[in-house]
């Protein structure tokens, strides 16, 4: 396994720099370790699958889990707000980093994490491949 470590800077979109910095990086499969640092506001699909929402507020990331690739990254995120209640949701674009946010991934040797249409659930969903 590998790991990568970077940080992003006031005005990243926290989801496209992740997705950008996997296909640079030609990542297949890997997983978020740690992402530690605040957003000024945050945008967030609910578990209907279909609701967009914006927090125009500043928080703290409190939590980013997921898979990431370049072919296919579904991440989930949690914010603390200023009162210390948290809001969670499906990671969409629009979450904008303010300070920084410091990023640990772990990558998975030979793995590469793919997208299948599954008609049972109507999304694009992961499929695992991996090498011999």
């Amino acid at each position: 396994m590998k790991q990568h470590f970077f940080r992003l800077h006031r005005g990243d979109d926290l989801l496209l720099s992740l997705k950008a910095y996997a296909e640079k990086q030609q990542i297949g499969g890997a997983v978020i370790v740690s992402a530690v640092g605040c957003v000024q506001r945050a945008r967030l699909r609910d578990a209907s699958g279909v609701n967009l929402r914006e927090i125009p507020e500043e928080m703290e990331i409190v939590s980013l889990t997921g898979t990431l690739g370049r072919k296919r990254t579904h991440l989930h995120a949690a914010f603390s707000k200023e009162d210390l209640s948290t809001i969670g949701g499906h990671l969409v674009p629009g979450c904008i980093i303010n300070t920084t946010c410091e990023i640990v991934i772990l990558e998975l040797d030979g793995v590469q994490f793919d997208a299948e249409d599954d008609p049972e659930t109507g999304y694009d969903e992961i499929m695992f491949r991996t090498q011999g």
